[in-house]
């Protein structure tokens, strides 16, 4: 169990982070990328990059195991935002902290041969790590950059309203359900025991899409207090899907129709559309999105849940199956990793 001791000090300065961090969201998809786990939600990305991806960011992974510890000199406190500064920050570690990170991932794994040149804070192997971030950012994060900011911001919203509406102690209840707050300590189920003493620094919370399971934390309690943990399921689509790169709009409106192909498409951007939505954003009757709506459950493309008075729509497997496509190589949807840098 991890146990978060805090003072009436940290619990003034508790933060949430402002989006979801590159630094992070790179490291625990790469446990996502190397796990062997059966969660449907990440299968379709994992199968596209583990067929994809750039050789040279393929090292990555020796550093990144999906259990155990990962250096945590991987996740700086610096760029929560800029991905190019988070990756600056990881080359600018002192080599103390290298070579003691890198003794610790070497306690529970072998390492490959280029770690100790890493170890050293060798000016070769760190332009290579930097390259292999950079190139893997590109490839498994970017593209979908727009759809993981998404989840998250709604995320924090949900955290706001849990503040809002019962203060620190609804906001860190409402975190997970491996996490409980038993005052003055915030008891997280954790693989080892560790306690972490804020001392009045506070604790930085960040939400993140690629975390799975149990939320975690840095290794070393002298660096800035962080507690990385899943977003709320509702809030993630469960599936990284690829609209933009579907088969092709004109080929998708062929097989279903322009207007039932455009709620299909809107439904995977939306990540929790309703019927209104659709009316409103497609410009149609809100009996004619219903049609479509309906058409679409019967072909098990999509599911519709109601909630109170409103009926919800997500994307069922066989839905994202048929909007996911290859990826092509260097594209993007719009919005880059370093668009706040």
């Amino acid at each position: 169990m991890l146990r978060i001791h805090f003072s009436a000090e940290d619990l003034s300065r508790i933060r949430l982070a402002p989006g979801p961090d590159p630094a992070w969201e790179t490291l625990l998809s790469l446990h996502v990328l190397a796990s062997h786990d059966n969660d449907i939600g990440m299968l379709g990305w994992r199968t596209r990059m583990r067929g994809s991806i750039d050789p040279s960011a393929r090292p990555l992974l020796r550093l990144a195991p999906p259990r155990g510890y990962s250096p945590d000199f991987l996740t700086p406190a610096a760029g929560t935002v800029c991905a190019e500064s988070g990756i600056e920050a990881i080359l600018s570690t002192p080599r103390t902290q290298l070579r003691t990170d890198l003794a610790t991932l070497g306690r529970e794994q072998s390492l490959p041969s280029w770690a100790d040149a890493l170890a050293r804070g060798d000016a070769g192997a760190l332009r290579g790590l930097g390259s292999a971030l950079r190139r893997y950012q590109r490839q498994a994060l970017e593209p979908y950059w727009a759809q993981i900011t998404s989840a998250v911001d709604a995320e924090r919203s949900s955290r706001a309203d849990a503040f809002l509406s019962g203060g620190t102690e609804e906001l860190l209840n409402s975190l997970h359900p491996a996490v409980r707050w038993n005052p003055p300590v915030l008891e997280v189920a954790y693989p080892h025991r560790q306690d972490l003493f804020l001392q009045g620094r506070g604790l930085f919370l960040v939400p993140s899409y690629f975390c799975r399971g149990t939320p975690i934390s840095l290794r070393d309690g002298s660096l800035t207090p962080v507690l990385v943990y899943p977003i709320n399921r509702d809030s993630r689509a469960l599936t990284l899907h690829q609209a933009a790169y579907a088969p092709g709009a004109d080929t998708l409106a062929r097989l279903l129709g322009r207007t039932r192909a455009a709620t299909l498409l809107l439904i995977a951007d939306a990540q929790d559309a309703t019927g209104g939505e659709i009316a409103r954003r497609l410009d149609i009757s809100p009996a004619s999105a219903s049609e479509h709506a309906t058409v679409l459950r019967e072909a098990g493309l999509i599911r519709s849940l109601r909630v109170r008075n409103t009926i919800r729509h997500t994307l069922t497997p066989l839905g994202v199956e048929l909007l996911e496509g290859p990826l092509p190589a260097g594209s993007g949807n719009g919005e880059r990793l370093d668009a706040h840098c």
